[in-house]
């Protein structure tokens, strides 16, 4: 098991890139590395609800983690501290026993100098099976993905 940390700037209000990390059709438009779609079959924010979300690749050859080309996981929120912390427990559904096992997501809000959020996106416990490039490289297109979706949402 390993460890990644990313981080990365949103031009908007810490309220608005929480508000974005706690909303389940929200996550189902940022959470989505280039080249996937999701699916959020289960959202329940606050501490102790559950979530389940299904990734997609479109690539039909592409291999996914829970069934031919879907990457599954569900989890719980382990912490809420608004506009400031999420912390969610989550597992990869997936056959492989190299592939389970409790991962933690710790996202981390602070005012930025000069305006905006620093996000910084620890993900603890990624099984080794999941190469360490494919996590940094989907976390980051996440994070992309964030920014562009509070900026471009206009309510910060």
């Amino acid at each position: 098991m390993y460890t990644s940390r990313v981080s990365g700037h949103v031009d908007a209000p810490r309220a608005a890139v929480y508000r974005a990390l706690v909303s389940a059709q929200a996550i189902a438009r940022w959470r989505v590395p280039d080249g996937m779609s999701g699916e959020v079959h289960e959202f329940d924010a606050r501490e102790g609800g559950s979530f389940r979300v299904s990734l997609t690749y479109e690539a039909p050859d592409a291999s996914g983690k829970s069934a031919a080309n879907t990457d599954t996981y569900h989890g719980h929120f382990a912490r809420l501290v608004p506009d400031e912390q999420v912390v969610e427990v989550l597992e990869f559904e997936a056959a492989d026993p190299a592939l389970r096992g409790a991962m933690t997501l710790t996202t981390t809000l602070t005012d930025a100098r000069g305006g905006g959020t620093d996000v910084l996106m620890v993900h603890e416990g990624i099984p080794d099976a999941v190469p360490a490039a494919d996590n940094e490289t989907g976390t980051r297109m996440a994070l992309a993905n964030l920014a562009r979706f509070v900026e471009a949402d206009g309510s910060s």
